[in-house]
């Protein structure tokens, strides 16, 4: 999935559904993490689309010593112009009050 193609997501629900709440976020861990999502009222009840954009992973260096009870590093190498993007739903559960995650195996046959 690429940015535009969530955006062309966003842009139908907001024209189709109830938008209940809609957030960017921008979080400096993992490279530079963006998080945006989107809350609506939909025919299967209250639906949230997280869409989570963050650079790929080019190297992981893992610094250790042999020594006994030495610690162990690792340092990702984030790409600079490479992103990947992922979507995440979620439906409201009234029995546990929580967010229950859409599992896409379940559209499959």
């Amino acid at each position: 999935m690429n940015l535009d193609r969530c955006k062309d997501i966003i842009g139908n629900i907001k024209d189709k559904f109830e938008v209940l709440d809609y957030q960017k976020e921008h979080h400096e861990e993992q490279g530079g993490l963006d998080l945006e999502y989107i809350i609506f009222n939909s025919p299967l009840g209250r639906v949230k689309l997280e869409f989570i954009s963050k650079p790929v992973v080019l190297d992981k260096k893992t610094n250790y010593s042999r020594r006994i009870g030495s610690d162990v590093k690792v340092e990702y190498v984030y790409s600079e112009e490479e992103k990947t993007t992922k979507m995440e739903a979620y439906k409201w559960d009234e029995s546990s009050d929580d967010w229950m995650k859409i599992d896409g195996g379940m559209f499959e046959e």
